[in-house]
Order: C-alpha cells, then structure tokens, then sequence
C-alpha cells in the first residue's frame, strides 16, 4: 500500500501529465475538456479522472465518449513519461462541481438584483 504522501505525489503527478496528453490528442471533442483532479487508488493500481467539460449536453457526451475511447493510448502515454512500476487503470468521472458554483452564483447574483430593486 502505498503511503499517503506517495499517493498525493502521485495524484499531482498524474494530474499534470493526464492535463497535457490529453491537450495534445488532436481529438477536437476532448479540448473542450479539463482535468480538475485524479484520485488514485492507495495501492496506486487504478485512478479516477475527474474531467469537467465545456458546451452543451450533447457536446460533452461526444467529449466523455471520445476521451473513454482514448484511454488506451492515455495509459500508454502516461508509462512513456511517469516512472512508476504499474501504471493505474482509469476510468472516467464528469465533475460537476464548476457548472454547479456558476448556477449557484447566478442565482446569487439574481437574488441580489431583485432585493436591491
């Protein structure tokens, strides 16, 4: 098992490098996404990606579907350029969080307008 320095080490680590890889895909679907936090396993043999998206609905089921579609060649890239002795499988997580606070602040905002009017 792995300590838990080490696994947030490694969380960071895999942050950076999933963020980049996945920039350079080519895949125009996927650069409307962002990686906002990996969360390894404590034995570091699986991670969860969480990935938030911009656009619509249907834009960020294309972007999810084409990323899922890409995490062969992902794994792969993330053993060319990280040092660890098993790569993590990972399996995709949409974060909602950053479409969440937006709503809240509108919201905020709207009920703000109506009590000063």
């Amino acid at each position: 098992m792995g300590s838990p320095y080490r696994v947030n080490r490694v969380r960071e680590l895999l942050r950076r490098e999933l963020s980049e890889i996945i920039q350079h895909l080519g895949d125009p679907r996927v650069l409307m996404l962002t990686v906002v936090d990996v969360e390894p396993a404590r034995d570091l043999k699986s991670a969860k990606i969480f990935v938030s998206a911009l656009g619509d609905e249907a834009q960020q089921q294309q972007a999810l579907a084409a990323l899922r579609h890409s995490l062969g060649f992902i794994r792969r890239e993330v053993a060319k350029r990280v040092s660890l002795r098993q790569v993590p499988e990972f399996t995709l997580v949409y974060d909602q969080t950053t479409e969440r606070a937006a709503r809240v602040g509108a919201l905020l905002n709207q009920v703000k307008t109506q009590s000063d009017a």
